[in-house]
């Protein structure tokens, strides 16, 4: 196993898991349960897969699963206690699809559950963890399902944020709805200031963060953040530069956007966009963007890469560079130390990449080599190297 010390008694290293049987690229990813489940994605001949996986963590050995009732790739996913939620994505004629549907893990099976409002591919989704509501004098709980309620001992099943999306006419899309599980229903909230769809969203006490995405080819610049007590809308400043592709993350009340494809401006008519090694950095609680200097920049120019926080540094995998093929090169940028280094190389050199973080473990599944991977490896933190 490839490992590099970072100073301590931890140390970064690569954990490789038996490769799926299906080479995907664009798959849904989820962790339930220790088992590590990949849905949908496209295969092979390019189209929209049902096939449903999952590896057990246990044992290192992938089971098949009943398939998707909707093939789909690039669907959104998050996990609700035994369920596993999929909503969105394309259908077998490149469509947005408005299905939702749930894998019963108990079960084994799948359940339709009420489809999005409008079809939709590229929707950002964030869960949120609900508390019961505080008793009313009469002992029963207050009915509400949205906010408003107070921390208890129990907490449910949680609320699921969906924003934005790209749908059939290819328009973006700013509706922000909210899945309401007990009822299997959806309620709006208030419109993303900035329609967008495939953009990046962190939850960071009662607010959902939202930062960039696509509007069509371009790359948006916009971060904004919708508060959940108050339902409301804050525009923040925007990012610096426009970067398709680039990777974001947050960690230590600050959002970092990473590399990516630097657009030309629009008096550079024939400039061609550029992979860029860039790093910019938004503090929470300042307010304000800072561009790092040259010193401080990524060691590798790269976009269409994995990144993720962990081990107390920011970490950025593989993507896609000025080489001719995929970067299989690791960096990570030490909070603590403010500087990047390199970490162990990927195992296999990938773009494209579902990513999922869970513990100490940052999956990173599928992607492009050469063609679609069935490649399963994670960037672990392990004790007493």
């Amino acid at each position: 196993m490839n490992t590099m010390a970072t100073g301590g008694s931890r140390a970064f290293a690569w954990q490789v898991f038996p490769p799926m049987p299906t080479c995907r690229v664009y798959g849904t990813v989820a962790y339930q349960d220790g088992h590590l489940l990949v849905l949908g994605g496209c295969g092979q001949a390019g189209l929209p897969l049902d096939t449903a996986e999952t590896l057990d963590m246990a044992s290192h050995t992938w089971l098949a699963l009943a398939p998707l009732p909707t093939p789909r790739a690039g669907a959104a996913a998050v996990v609700l206690g035994k369920q596993v939620l999929v909503m969105g994505g394309v259908d077998e004629g490149q469509s947005p699809v408005a299905a939702v549907e749930a894998f019963l893990a108990d079960e084994g099976r799948w359940e339709r559950r009420a489809t999005l409002p409008q079809a939709a591919m590229g929707v950002a989704t964030v869960e949120r963890g609900e508390w019961l509501p505080k008793e009313s004098p009469s002992g029963a709980p207050t009915p509400s399902i949205l906010p408003d309620l107070v921390p208890y001992p129990q907490k449910l099943d949680g609320m699921v944020y969906a924003l934005g999306g790209m749908g059939p006419d290819t328009a973006p899309q700013a509706q922000v709805r909210v899945y309401e599980p007990r009822g299997d229903c959806w309620l709006s909230l208030p419109s993303m200031p900035t329609p967008c769809y495939g953009a990046s969203t962190f939850l960071h006490g009662n607010k959902i963060y939202v930062l960039g995405g696509r509007q069509g080819k371009l790359p948006v610049t916009a971060f904004e953040a919708f508060d959940l007590e108050a339902r409301t809308w804050t525009r923040h400043p925007s990012l610096p530069s426009r970067r398709a592709f680039a990777g974001c993350a947050m960690a230590e009340g600050s959002v970092f956007s990473l590399g990516g494809l630097q657009q030309p401006g629009p008096h550079n008519f024939y400039s061609r966009p550029h992979f860029v090694n860039t790093v910019e950095m938004f503090d929470l609680e300042h307010g304000s963007w800072t561009k790092m200097p040259r010193s401080l920049r990524m060691r590798d120019k790269r976009a269409d890469f994995v990144v993720g926080s962990l081990g107390n540094h920011i970490v950025a995998i593989g993507g896609l560079g000025n080489q001719p093929c995929p970067l299989g090169s690791v960096e990570g940028f030490s909070l603590a130390r403010r500087r990047w280094e390199a970490l162990p190389a990927m195992p296999t050199a990938r773009c494209s990449c579902s990513s999922l973080q869970a513990g100490h473990r940052l999956f990173v599944i599928g992607g492009v080599a050469q063609g679609p991977s069935q490649a399963v490896e994670a960037l672990c933190l392990r004790d007493g190297v």
